[in-house]
């Protein structure tokens, strides 16, 4: 029976480590939402310029072409739940013309300014968007209507 002791030693310690697993995600999580946070603002001029040349370049809406965005200074930042990244929701102002010869040319609706939520991911160190923007919402409506997905994110940098 001299394994005995060598073994309780090690089931005491996958026990430890188990218990105190949770609390250690959970801080590891807001050091990385801190970093993420911090590099947002201070990329934040260049992922929106990013965002809109990715935005532009869909196609979409069809028929109409993006002419400029006017930032807002509200972000929300939030988990994803499922994937566990860090996402700002950004305020911005979107400005459209109608393609010529396109569906929306004659459509008066096209000239009005598009409120919006931006949409960042924060991956591996590393801030990006596929140009994804949440028409008619601003950022804590987009966090509220997408409670299953996000969960906001409280942060005092």
């Amino acid at each position: 029976m001299p394994w005995l002791i060598p073994t309780l030693i090690v089931v005491a310690g996958l026990i430890a480590l188990l218990i105190g697993a949770k609390p250690l995600l959970r801080w590891v999580q807001q050091i990385e939402a801190r970093r993420a946070v911090q590099r947002f603002r201070i990329q934040r001029e260049t992922l929106e310029a990013k965002f809109f040349d990715v935005a532009s370049a869909t196609g979409k809406p069809r028929g109409l072409r993006w002419k400029r965005c006017d930032w807002q200074a509200p972000v929300t930042f939030a988990r994803d739940l499922q994937s566990q990244l860090v996402t700002a929701f950004v305020s911005v102002e979107i400005h459209f013309d109608a393609i010529e010869g396109g569906d929306m040319e004659d459509v008066e609706a096209v000239g009005t300014i598009r409120d919006a939520a931006a949409v960042f991911h924060y991956r591996a160190g590393t801030w990006g968007t596929g140009g994804k923007a949440l028409f008619n919402m601003n950022p804590s409506e987009a966090v509220q209507r997408l409670e299953g997905q996000f969960e906001p994110l409280n942060i005092e940098v």
